[in-house]
């Protein structure tokens, strides 16, 4: 039960969130700006967001871990494509060594925010846990680092499926997996496509406490690829090199791989249609349909391409042990699952790997000014701004490259714009974009949970520096260009103090000539002239 707030404190910077984001953001701006004060307020027990989160069989990184991990903090793994949990404790150590602890509080979860740009700073609302209790808290910052990641915490999308409560076995959605759940020797349906899928898979037939059977059941195929679990050349790379030059050199030719395999299949789809169906020939059994279960209907990298760690999904059907399903459902039964081909899948646990709800901020409450914040009308300005949002910044990754890139950009540019900041005497920043410009929506997928919220989340614009690119080599070279510009808004205490003067000053002289007789005293003239003049 919420207490009234307690002591208000204030702070330079809020980050919110301690996932991948919040973790490197607060080590960016620690390092750069030593003396300000910072806090980062994270609503749940742990750190690691999505890495902490989710704990269904396999999870794993979909992007190799050199790009993955922060740029200064090297990857000592040789494991290229890492198990959540060697993701976990490689942020854990980077809050060790950096000395972040204290910057964290846990159980904080921020529930409001309004901007007063009279005093230039956001007051958030805070409910932060105190043993079994809730303490509503106050915290004023200059500045808020929104490192909440995309979607819903507490809620994952699951359709309505007809006939659910027919179902006489467990249905269990991977964002909510029960911790020590037995699922050894029982035959398993995972309902959907996506990367979770395809990692739980092979995930669930292997160890002592395997499926029996798993059965992946799509309405869509999804593109997919192998690539090593090791990557043999970081490792010669290290070894020549040293771990530190030999992590970076790792990164730079990975980043480049990426960039030259989506420019590849995005400027040449037909073709990468075809090689991508010849690479998936060949490593499935022979007489497989291809066609039916991996030729998607739509172009490479128009949805997220998937990726399976030394084959591992595609061994797991080679060995009988798991299937594709490729059909529509028409509802559960008792048993299992009844499509639309008229045939049943049998099955004792149905996992609904059916994706996530997006939502920005962690469905924080903003208002400016005591007005209500409309996120759906706000354009991004070079990926870590909002118009109409002052002195917030947006932390959101890539989708065609990998997330925590982004991170390390929008660290040195947001410490790039402080400096400015504090250099000119400016507490306040906000972007402001020209009326009626043309947008377009911020994501360039055409996944089902992007589609759902698209309307509901800030757009970009056809130009730079109103656009979001979403491959790092294009978004760099798009920060290369100035960070301060025509399109920024900087104010300080002082303008605003000079111009609320002009303001009182005017409305005075108004009322004094409304007021005025028509002969006025010559001593009423000069008391009336005298600050015109300066």
């Amino acid at each position: 039960m919420n207490t009234p707030a307690i002591a208000t404190e204030r702070y330079d910077i809020v980050i919110i969130g301690g996932g991948i984001s919040g973790i490197g953001a607060a080590r960016y701006i620690t390092e750069a700006f030593p003396t300000k004060s910072v806090v980062l307020l994270e609503a749940r027990d742990n750190i690691g967001g999505t890495w902490d989160l989710f704990r269904y069989p396999g999870i794993r990184s979909d992007s190799d871990l050199h790009t993955f991990a922060y740029e200064f903090k090297s990857w000592r793994h040789q494991t290229a494509i890492a198990d959540g949990e060697l993701i976990r404790d490689y942020l854990r150590e980077t809050v060790d060594e950096y000395d972040l602890g204290r910057l964290i509080r846990y159980r904080h979860t921020v529930v409001a925010a309004d901007w007063v740009s009279d005093d230039a700073e956001w007051t958030l609302t805070v409910d932060a846990a105190v043993g079994d209790s809730v303490e509503r808290q106050v915290i004023k910052a200059g500045w808020v680092f929104g490192a909440t990641g995309y979607y819903r915490y507490d809620e994952g999308y699951t359709p309505e499926f007809e006939g659910r409560a027919d179902f006489a076995g467990d249905i269990i959605h991977p964002q909510h997996w029960p911790e020590g759940y037995d699922y050894s020797g029982k035959k398993v349906v995972v309902i959907g496509s996506g990367a979770t899928a395809i990692t739980m898979v092979p995930a669930m037939l292997s160890g002592p406490g395997a499926a029996h059977h798993v059965t992946m059941l799509q309405r869509t195929p999804t593109y997919l690829l192998s690539m090593p679990r090791i990557d043999s050349v970081a490792l010669a790379l290290t070894k020549l090199f040293g771990e530190r030059r030999g992590y970076l050199l790792t990164r730079s030719k990975n980043v480049w791989t990426d960039w030259a395999i989506v420019k590849f299949l995005s400027r040449f789809p037909r073709t990468g249609r075809k090689l991508i169906r010849y690479l998936n020939t060949k490593e499935l059994p022979e007489g497989f349909d291809v066609d039916r279960h991996f030729n998607p209907p739509y172009d490479p990298w128009d949805q997220r391409l998937c990726l399976a760690p030394d084959g591992d999904f595609f061994a797991s059907i080679r060995e009988g042990r798991a299937s594709v399903a490729t059909d529509k459902i028409v509802r559960f039964t008792e048993r299992g699952i009844a499509l639309e081909s008229g045939e049943e899948l049998e099955a004792d646990v149905i996992v609904t790997a059916t994706g996530l709800n997006m939502r920005f901020f962690g469905g924080i409450e903003q208002t400016v000014d005591g007005r209500p914040a409309d996120l759906s009308s706000s354009l991004v300005y070079r990926g870590m701004l909002l118009s109409g949002l002052p002195n917030w910044l947006m932390a959101i990754g890539y989708t065609k490259s990998s997330w925590t890139l982004k991170i390390g950009l929008l660290g040195r540019n947001f410490c790039e714009l402080l400096r400015h900041m504090d250099t000119h005497g400016y507490d306040t920043v906000v972007p402001v974009a020209e009326p009626g410009a043309r947008t377009r929506s911020i994501l360039d997928l055409g996944s089902g949970y992007m589609k759902r919220a698209e309307s509901s989340l800030p757009k970009q614009g056809e130009a730079a520096p109103w656009q979001m690119k979403q491959v790092f080599l294009e978004d760099r070279k798009m920060m290369r260009g100035p960070l301060i510009d025509e399109n920024l808004r900087f104010s300080s205490a002082l303008d605003r103090e000079s111009k609320l003067y002009r303001e009182k000053t005017a409305t005075k002289q108004a009322a004094d000539i409304t007021q005025e007789p028509a002969v006025a005293p010559p001593t009423r003239r000069r008391a009336t002239a005298a600050p015109s003049k300066g």
